[in-house]
């Protein structure tokens, strides 16, 4: 066989195998939690401007864990500022390495001097772990996030390390666990921006088993966004503002996402709420319809909070 027809039996192959729907070029990302998922693999990868790739030691599973930083232009500029954090949570099947492109976005807006100076986090929380801690132990997201990351970042990094100034916000299994974690610690965050995220009646086990969490009723109810949303409510309507997104392209998750709008509603807590027309479960088709102002929600409540904020002078942007 000449080279020629070579290529082209090749090409053919590729074809029947992309026609059927097979991963060609390559294999779907594994969703199944497992010991091995908690540090990506960054080697080759080409990381956005600003956006640097580090490891903690997590004493809750005795492991290392991943995470990503963005640091703002003026970070090394002004070695006497401390800035906010946001803490961006990744979806299901995820890393620290995969929802970055919110980094690019506003990196290009604070040049601008559309947006503040900010520091962003982006935590490996495993790739199915909703954000909480397994019932068995093994897997402990919610620890590692509340627990040991935030205060790693406020000792590492020059944050203003206080509830006021920290924001928390996720795509997909991102989305619904910082709902989870803001509705049971909102004495750690100023704001939370649920993208997409589901919000399930967790304890409600009436319609399905939870394997991850296990049986133990006290257990299911305390990982319930609707019952620390109630448990919480005092403190949440005063402190913690709220913006929630979805696209109506997105049937899996825009279902969830309007209950816990209307449950928000139903205890007079005031929040932002939009709906994508048209846009399906992909982050950065939601961006898109707001990219502009992707980040206002952050910064109002920064400023309500009366957060120290540093803004560029885009006339000095290269």
């Amino acid at each position: 066989m000449d080279a020629r027809s070579w290529f082209a039996r090749m090409i053919l192959s590729a074809a029947l195998l992309l026609g059927s729907g097979a991963e060609f070029w390559a294999a779907p990302p594994k969703k199944d939690n497992s010991d091995d998922m908690w540090v990506a693999a960054v080697e080759g990868v080409k990381l956005p401007q600003n956006v640097t790739h580090h490891t903690l030691e997590s004493p809750s599973m005795k492991r290392m864990v991943g995470y990503c930083v963005y640091l703002p232009p003026g970070y090394s500029e002004h070695p006497d500022r401390r800035y906010p954090v946001i803490y961006h949570l990744h979806g299901a099947g995820g890393n620290e390495l995969r929802m970055l492109y919110s980094a690019e976005v506003l990196h290009e807006g604070i040049l601008h001097g559309k947006w503040p100076e900010m520091i962003v986090v982006f935590p490996n929380g495993g790739r199915a772990t909703m954000y909480q801690d397994s019932g068995d132990g093994r897997y402990m997201a919610e620890t590692l996030i509340v627990r040991e990351l935030i205060p790693h970042i406020d000792a590492t990094y020059r944050t203003i390390a206080d509830r006021k100034a920290r924001c928390i916000e996720g795509f997909s299994m991102g989305g619904r666990g910082s709902t989870h974690l803001a509705m049971r610690y909102p004495e750690f965050f100023g704001s939370l921006f649920n993208q997409s995220g589901n919000v399930y009646h967790v304890s409600d086990v009436s319609k399905a088993p939870n394997p991850y969490l296990g049986s133990d009723p006290a257990r299911l109810q305390a990982n319930d966004p609707y019952l620390n949303l109630q448990k919480n409510l005092e403190f949440i309507r005063a402190n913690l503002r709220i913006q929630v997104a979805c696209g109506t392209a997105d049937p899996e998750h825009i279902v969830t996402v309007r209950e816990y709008h209307q449950a928000l509603l139903a205890a007079g807590i005031e929040h932002a709420y939009f709906e994508a027309e048209g846009v399906a479960h992909v982050q950065k088709d939601l961006i898109a319809t707001r990219k502009e102002t992707w980040f206002d929600f952050h910064t109002e409540s920064l400023l309500k909070n009366q957060v120290p904020l540093f803004f560029r002078n885009p006339k000095s942007t290269p």
